[in-house]
């Protein structure tokens, strides 16, 4: 794992579509519209760069019983990338945190309940040792930590699609500030990785 100097990061990761949307706006658990693109060269590549240095991955409720059901059963499946089998890998083994004010206590390996806003979450995270920060698609946890301007490093995947309507990840109101563009990558059916820095 890459130790960070000077702090660790809080680095946040999503798929858009061409018109801003996360997800599409009649079924918002439906992601078939992202499968072309998130078995593109680029967008296997984009991820490993983004967990290979985080040693925490800070989820929502939601979104962490898609990931923690689905990305295990990819450990040791037939045929299955072997850059998707070292994600999940890393996701079974790395520290999870999970936001949520429902559930009791956690059903998966290495995973911790918490139920505070994720500013607060993410600013006790920062204050210990470790790796990057990594929130994984959760839109909940982005748009708050986006809100509170904590977000040092803005990963996403842009898929040449209109999903039309549905919800926006920048919100109207968030704290106005400059970003570096630290990495660009272009792959199969148009799809576009960014990674930007957050200039402080």
């Amino acid at each position: 794992m890459t130790e960070q100097t000077g702090g660790r990061r809080v680095v946040t990761n999503m798929n858009l579509s061409l018109d801003g949307r996360y997800a599409r706006p009649d079924d918002p658990q439906d992601m078939s519209w992202v499968m072309p693109y998130a078995v593109t060269d680029v967008s296997r590549d984009h991820l490993t760069s983004l967990w290979e240095p985080a040693t925490t991955a800070l989820l929502g409720r939601v979104n962490a019983e898609g990931f923690l059901g689905f990305w295990p059963t990819v450990i040791g499946m037939e045929g299955a990338d072997p850059r998707d089998e070292a994600f999940a890998k890393w996701l079974a083994d790395t520290d999870k945190v999970v936001l949520s004010s429902t559930l009791g206590e956690a059903p998966w390996e290495r995973t911790t309940i918490v139920d505070k806003p994720a500013a607060e979450v993410a600013a006790d995270l920062k204050a210990t040792e470790g790796g990057d920060i990594l929130v994984l698609s959760s839109a909940s946890v982005i748009k708050a930590l986006l809100a509170a301007d904590k977000v040092d490093r803005l990963a996403l995947t842009i898929f040449p699609v209109f999903l039309g309507g549905g919800p926006r990840l920048f919100d109207d109101g968030l704290p106005a500030g400059r970003w570096t563009l630290v990495s660009q990558a272009t792959g199969e059916h148009g799809t576009l990785a960014l990674v930007y820095d957050r200039v402080r």
